[in-house]
């Protein structure tokens, strides 16, 4: 029997297209040598470091590429907040990694994957039982694919940031080690548990706290107790502290364009009134993919304020909405964000998602990846102030999120998170991937782990090149940034 995972071509940079990521009903003997099997193919030493193909995209096209489906008037804030750094761009530019891992063979078994696994797209955030876990955050580009392209984003991000830092070479190498061995230790565990036990997992940020206190330095306990203190507090009460102003006696989100724009001051009476009609109808549509109590709950709530809102790194562009709305009264604030889905960047090299309605894709890969999942979190589509109907996501705005900055870890810091990272990677894979043919891949040993660090070490060389060529297309005028924002 073979599974819905495997591709013709295991061995070559095609992929193949895509299909539903589930390991079957082999027996652990057959998973295990499945797994095996792909070592002969594709050697866990195989691509040690990233070599430019010949052919390979101009990458700046591929940045253009997808400015054309953006808000324009906000994409030279996504080329300005690129700039920032080298990481900043390489967050920015999953396209442009995701061409290149198509470049690179893989073992053919694939999982849904996040699209985007770069060490700020995971983070902290609310379980529906109030706890705070630990897990990816982010799934704009999730579609199934290959477990090895989200572990080598994780890794290269880790060598970026860390480059970033000016960190020494061991001390990435150290973080690096740590991400990769993180997966492999914890897939393994995991491939020796039921199904059930698996999707029961998670990250309890409480267990990491006790961790912390036994293991590491004063100052890392300090700073990483704020950072969670502080994700405790972002909420929708904070967030009405901080985006909203009275006016005339009613609660109104603020104006900070072009960061933050009310409806009323992105065209005309009409457009505006036009907008807020359609966005009533997305949030009674939408009500229809949450489960029935959720849409008890959110009929509680009636919409005051509509904003756009940029966010993020490469998500800016796309439309994002802030929704105000209240409950009992003032004091009951809850704010969602709508957020446009186009399609993943994994796309075009192992085929269309699936699903007709992209942000049903983003809410079904978040779902299948996570632990704990948004209460709000639905999809719909609605129709634009241009008139362009488009999809959507639709999630709460801040609900305890947090993460922490690469900008102020230190060695020992980043090397304990790159483990959590990785480790939370292999329970988002596990859940929806054969783990046990992945496990068997990976071996008990280092010996992908190795192959991890000399990859992304080469991958930050080449990331730092098409960040300089980002550099030289705004200094011709080839593309217009704005920075500071």
């Amino acid at each position: 029997m073979t599974t819905v995972l495997e591709r013709d071509t295991p061995a070559t940079p095609k992929v193949g297209r895509n299909k539903s990521s589930q390991p079957g009903h082999l027996t652990p003997t057959e998973r295990v040598a499945k797994g095996k099997a792909a070592r002969a193919l594709v050697p866990r030493s195989s691509t040690p470091v990233f070599e430019t193909p010949p052919a390979r995209p101009d990458p700046v096209a591929l940045l253009e590429e997808q400015a054309v489906s953006r808000v324009q008037e906000l994409v030279p804030i996504r080329y300005g907040r690129m700039l920032a750094s080298p990481f900043a761009f390489f967050r920015g530019a999953a396209l442009i990694m995701a061409s290149d891992l198509a470049t690179i063979p893989h073992s053919n078994l694939f999982v849904q994957a996040c699209g985007d696994a770069h060490m700020s797209n995971f983070g902290v955030f609310a379980s529906p039982e109030r706890k705070l876990v630990f897990d990816v955050n982010d799934f704009d580009e999730t579609l199934p694919g290959p477990w090895e392209w989200d572990l080598r984003r994780l890794t290269a991000s880790l060598a970026i940031a860390g480059r970033d830092r000016g960190f020494t070479t061991k001390e990435r190498a150290t973080a690096v080690l740590a991400a990769a061995e993180g997966y492999r230790v914890e897939l393994g565990g995991l491939a020796a548990i039921g199904n059930l036990d698996v999707w029961y997992r998670h990250l309890d940020v409480d267990a990491v706290v006790t961790q912390l206190r036994g293991q590491a330095k004063a100052g890392l306990r300090r700073r990483t107790e704020e950072a969670l203190q502080k994700a405790r507090t972002r909420d929708s009460m904070q967030a009405l502290t901080k985006l909203t102003h009275v006016v005339d006696g009613q609660i109104r989100i603020a104006s900070d364009p072009p960061l933050l724009v009310p409806i009323e001051e992105l065209g005309s009476e009409a457009d505006a009134q036009r907008f807020w009609d359609g966005a009533a109808g997305l949030l009674s549509s939408y009500r229809r993919t949450l489960g029935s109590d959720r849409r008890h709950l959110l009929e509680q709530f009636r919409m005051v304020h509509i904003a756009r809102k940029v966010v993020g790194v490469g998500s800016v562009g796309t439309r994002a909405w802030v929704i105000l709305m209240l409950g009992r009264d003032e004091g009951d604030p809850l704010f969602l964000q709508a957020k446009e889905a186009q399609p993943s960047v994994l796309e075009r090299f192992v085929g269309k998602s699936k699903f007709r309605n992209q942000g049903e894709r983003v809410v079904a890969g978040q779902h299948l990846m996570q632990a704990a999942s948004d209460i709000f979190l639905g999809w719909e589509q609605t129709d634009g102030i241009d008139g362009v109907r488009r999809d959507f996501y639709v999630r709460q705005l801040r609900d305890w999120k947090g993460s922490i900055d690469p900008a102020v870890m230190v060695p020992a810091g980043m090397t304990m998170y790159a483990r959590f990272c990785g480790s939370t990677l292999a329970r988002a894979h596990a859940r929806s991937g054969d783990r046990v043919a992945i496990a068997a891949y990976l071996g008990n040993g280092p010996a992908f782990d190795r192959t991890l660090v000399s990859f992304s070490e080469s991958y930050a060389d080449r990331n730092q090149l098409d960040y300089e060529l980002l550099q030289k297309a705004v200094a011709s005028g080839r593309v217009v940034a704005r920075t500071g924002l």
